[in-house]
């Protein structure tokens, strides 16, 4: 088993509840850690048999470019997509931070972290 990571991907986007932030928009990061079974493409050399960072930092841009109110439905949306295209994920954890959130304080950000497992990924698509 093997992780690929993927920091600091940086987005505007306009999350949020407030109304405001859907029309003002601000500055994310989200940070992704994939782990799946890297000895075939160590062995290969081919990035068909591996986790393609382009291709996940592709999920995390489209999704990001989607309003949600709340950054753990835009967590569970990359996450969703991470094992519906990339086959030999085993797990993935997404985080996404809002840089300077509004929340009346000096607050550099505020970060929801999710972490999902294959099995629970099947379960829960099945409900």
């Amino acid at each position: 088993m093997g992780i690929i990571k993927l920091h600091n991907i940086r987005a505007y986007a306009y999350h949020g509840c407030l109304v405001e932030e859907g029309k003002i928009g601000s500055d994310y990061r989200v940070d992704v850690a994939v782990k799946a079974n890297l000895q075939p493409s160590a062995d290969s050399d081919h990035l068909a048999d591996t986790v393609d960072y382009v291709h996940i930092n592709r999920i995390v841009k489209e999704e990001m470019a989607i309003r949600s109110k709340l950054l753990e439905h835009v967590a569970r949306r990359i996450l969703d997509r991470i094992f519906d295209e990339i086959a030999i994920t085993e797990e993935a954890t997404v985080e996404v931070s809002k840089i300077n959130p509004p929340i009346g304080g000096n607050v550099e950000m505020v970060t929801i972290s999710m972490t999902l497992e294959r099995s629970r990924h099947r379960i829960q698509k099945e409900l």
